[in-house]
């Protein structure tokens, strides 16, 4: 399993409109992507916001940080700080409920 993790720093009061266009932006491009298991947005009480996809396979992870990046430049940039980084990585430790 691996993960793509983005994260970036957001406007004060942004989170709403940042969720708003994930949803229905970002999240359809990377649900739809193959190998596909999760996705998660998260929004700190100091604005930074982190989102993981969770993958099958190390290649799907970093095929949607490109595709992803380039969707955030465009639709998100106006509601960012500062231009958000991209990592991928295997996923070592795991527990779900």
């Amino acid at each position: 399993m691996y993960t793509a993790i983005r994260q970036g720093k957001a406007k004060a009061g942004s989170a709403e409109e940042l969720a708003r266009r994930t949803n229905e932006g970002a999240v359809p491009i990377i649900s739809s992507m193959p190998g596909f298991k999760a996705h998660y947005m998260v929004y700190a009480d100091d604005d930074t916001v982190t989102t993981v996809s969770v993958f099958e396979d190390q290649a799907a992870a970093e095929e949607c940080n490109r595709r992803i990046m380039d969707w955030i430049r465009q639709n998100l940039g106006p509601l960012l700080v500062s231009p958000p980084v991209a990592t991928a990585g295997q996923v070592i430790v795991h527990k779900a409920g």
